[in-house]
């Protein structure tokens, strides 16, 4: 038998023992400061179970979808009791936040997924993988439909039927496009891997094609015209990467096409990242106009055709006006997939837009089925539908009245379950019930004021202004597939000690305590290593630094050691040589 080199033994071992692989990331951020740390768990796997040798004993848990929540699910998950299906057209998790790195050559595409075999690899949870696309599911008989497309053959009608005991839907959504003429047709859109490469093949082809003796200048410039819909996250760190992909890289190859490039960012209400601080949203619209981004605010796009785009002024009267283009990279929304609308149609959930659940993310009507994601979104239950149960609940003594010391031995069950309780308080800076009533009456209250029920309700009347559903995040969508996968490894114990707060509309309590979301910050690249950064606690940062906060943050994130080490590397390599324009 062959002997192995030391190089190869290495190798090896490193492969069959990710913890080892377990690093410290230190990045220094302008003269020291920042040092930002990331441990990785070690990786697990798919194991190649077959589903008929599988304990009969074991409840089946399918799995739609590898994305955000669905990835993060499957790696939390440790509960060994559970047979696991993932099903998902695609067989990796894609690191989503750098897919406008990927368009232009800042990240390489492979750089930034991870195959979900290697995710859970080493679990000692069984799982499963299928290649193939859920199309259907039947609640009733607790059945999903499923059709692999991997034999070539778009229109295949061999279905697979998967049984389950819970059903995890964490499908995603796709790109919204209002029904507006011409946009599935002529826009290209940045939701998947494949959408970023094709974006990138796009940008090189514009150049090449610009390139060619036999266009006049207007034509160049047509083709060299580069329109970004959508002034949220994603389409201002596209058009940031497109600019500095075109200033520092290729305009030295393309000399002719440096007069001609345009950049336009088209934005339907008055400003760009609305859901930033306003200190970053000018900032923002300032460093655009500084770097020569044509920046359209008030613009609604009303049709798309294969060479132009027209656009309606919100104001001034409704103005229309049209320009030529050489490619449009449509990013304003998210839609819901069609299985998801059949789904909701079958529930009795036809007239909403995205899936319903409670706060403990089961689908609204549907006790084994759980959504995630950007599929869903949280029907937060409001006070005032319950208040009267709470009255009763901390009526203990069924006086028909409250003394404040009754209700506030039942408010941190309220805030647990009515986080919007939690947050009025806050947001009107007031720390306990007596300050609420307080509010409410104009009166000085004691422990030893009662209330009844009509003086109750005035006092929480408010409360539910508070109510705000979650952004369709990547932050959001892990954080619930962690959440899930805690809840699932915990079900056996919570089933006979229950952890969540009271049931106001009924006895004992709730199983497992709400979901509640943690928002940890958000950036926004604008390019020229320029980064802005709200962090909790209305802490904003705008600059270099906050570009090397970015890099940090974000390669901590990633899923495995493997893509850290390639994403950095990409970085690298960039830096050094530049980004590539091969039109691959």
């Amino acid at each position: 038998m062959r002997k192995m080199t030391v190089f190869q033994r290495f190798s090896r071992t490193f492969r069959d023992n990710p913890s080892l692989a377990k690093m410290l990331i230190v990045f220094t951020v302008s003269g020291g400061g920042l040092v930002a740390y990331s441990e990785a768990k070690a990786d697990g796997g798919i194991h190649a179970v077959n589903p008929s040798e599988v304990d009969v004993k074991k409840k089946r848990v399918v799995v739609l979808g590898t994305g955000w929540a669905g990835t993060s699910f499957l790696k939390n998950l440790s509960n060994s009791s559970y047979d696991v299906q993932v099903i998902s057209p695609r067989n990796f998790f894609a690191f989503t936040p750098l897919l406008p790195s990927v368009t232009c050559g800042t990240v390489e595409p492979r750089s930034i997924v991870e195959p979900i075999r290697n995710i859970v690899r080493k679990k000692n949870v069984d799982v499963h993988y299928w290649e193939a696309e859920c199309f259907s599911i039947d609640a009733a008989n607790k059945k999903v439909y499923c059709r692999s497309h991997l034999g070539g053959d778009v229109n295949a009608k061999e279905e697979i039927v998967v049984d389950y005991d819970y059903l995890v839907i964490s499908v995603g959504a796709r790109s919204n496009t209002f029904n507006i003429p011409g946009v599935a047709e002529n826009c290209h859109f940045l939701k998947e891997i494949e959408d970023a490469q094709k974006i990138r093949r796009t940008i090189v082809d514009c150049f090449e094609r610009a390139s060619l003796p036999n266009l006049s200048d207007e034509e160049r410039k047509k083709i060299l015209h580069f329109v970004v819909v959508g002034g949220g996250p994603t389409g201002v760190e596209f058009a940031a990467e497109l600019h500095d992909y075109v200033t520092e890289d290729l305009v030295r190859l393309y000399p002719k096409a440096k007069e001609a490039v345009k950049i336009t960012l088209l934005e339907a209400t008055d400003h760009i990242l609305n859901m930033f601080d306003k200190r970053i949203t000018a900032f923002a619209e300032e460093k655009f106009q500084r770097d020569g981004i044509n920046l359209k605010t008030g613009a609604m796009v009303v049709n798309i055709s294969d060479k132009e785009i027209t656009t309606k002024e919100v104001k001034n009267g409704g103005a229309v006006s049209t320009m030529p283009y050489g490619m449009v990279v449509w990013s304003t929304g998210i839609g819901t997939r069609p299985v998801i609308m059949d789904f909701m149609k079958h529930i009795g959930q036809g007239n909403r837009r995205v899936l319903a659940t409670d706060e403990w993310l089961r689908v609204e009507g549907c006790d084994s089925i759980y959504a995630l994601g950007d599929c869903a979104t949280i029907n937060q239950r409001k006070v005032m539908e319950d208040i009267w149960a709470i009255f009763r609940k901390a009526d203990k003594d069924n006086s028909g009245t409250l003394t404040v010391k009754e209700f506030q031995e039942v408010l941190a069950d309220i805030c647990e379950r009515y986080p919007q309780v939690g947050l009025y308080l806050k947001s009107r800076q007031m720390k306990s019930l007596v300050d609420l009533l307080k509010d409410s009456s104009g009166d000085a209250v004691k422990e030893s004021i009662e209330v009844n029920l009509e003086e109750f309700k005035l006092a929480l009347s408010q409360v539910d202004s508070q109510m705000k559903n979650l952004p369709a995040t990547a932050q959001v969508a892990a954080q619930q597939g962690s959440y899930l996968a805690d809840c699932f490894n915990r079900m056996e114990k919570c089933e006979n000690n229950p952890e969540g707060p009271l049931r106001f509309r009924g006895e004992g309590r709730h199983r497992f305590r709400p979901f509640r979301y943690k928002h940890l910050g958000q950036f926004a690249p604008l390019g020229g290593e320029q980064t802005a950064a709200q962090l909790p606690g209305d802490w904003v940062s705008i600059g270099r630094s906050s570009q090397w906060l970015w890099y940090s943050v974000y390669a901590s994130k990633l899923v495995s050691w493997r893509t850290r080490a390639l994403v950095i590397s990409d970085w690298g390599r960039r830096y050094i040589f530049g980004r590539d324009s091969s039109g691959i």
